[in-house]
């Protein structure tokens, strides 16, 4: 595993600690010599996580549909960033630029690229690990949905399993690395 695809929010979310677990994300990717791919942003969790690295040395590649570098929110010191015509072509670059995939807190944006990477694996267009950062809790919710989903029927038990939960950056890259090997 060379780089990991973060998916996270363009906010920074309601509490301080969502900013300390992108940095702290960004920190455990920098140590583990995982590059970073994400959506190009310079705004809330995606800018502070491409900051971080980048700030530690780090390589970071961005992936932003033109409408969004129009509304000034392309992040220009990364290592390198791609501009693509919409958002399919950007999901479709970061699945292909990235080894495995991260989502942290997030919105529908977030949780739509999780999905997508989920249902791809499903359907075996990838075999890629996917990591759920479930940061205080973030998450409980849309994990119980995935055991409700699974046990009436509509949710595989392998499929629910492909999604990689752990509350700390570290242990999650641990699990994806593992589940790459």
């Amino acid at each position: 595993m060379k780089s990991v695809c973060v998916y996270c929010g363009a906010n920074a979310g309601a509490t301080p600690q969502y900013a300390e677990v992108a940095r702290a994300m960004g920190r455990a990717l920098v140590e583990e010599n995982l590059a970073l791919v994400y959506g190009g942003g310079n705004v809330g969790l995606m800018g502070i996580i491409a900051d971080e690295v980048l700030r530690l040395g780090g390589d970071v590649t961005g992936v932003i549909p033109t409408a969004l570098v129009e509304r000034e929110v392309g992040h220009t010191g990364l290592t390198r960033q791609f501009i693509v015509k919409d958002m399919h072509e950007r999901k479709a670059m970061m699945a292909q630029l990235a080894d495995g995939f991260i989502a942290m807190p997030g919105g529908m944006g977030t949780l739509e690229e999780l999905f997508e990477m989920l249902t791809w694996s499903q359907l075996g267009i990838h075999a890629k690990p996917i990591g759920l950062l479930n940061v205080d809790g973030f998450y409980d919710g849309l994990l119980g949905f995935i055991e409700h989903a699974r046990g009436q029927g509509f949710v595989r038990p392998q499929h629910a399993a492909l999604m990689l939960s752990e509350t700390t950056p570290d242990a999650l890259l641990r699990r994806l690395k593992s589940a790459s090997a």
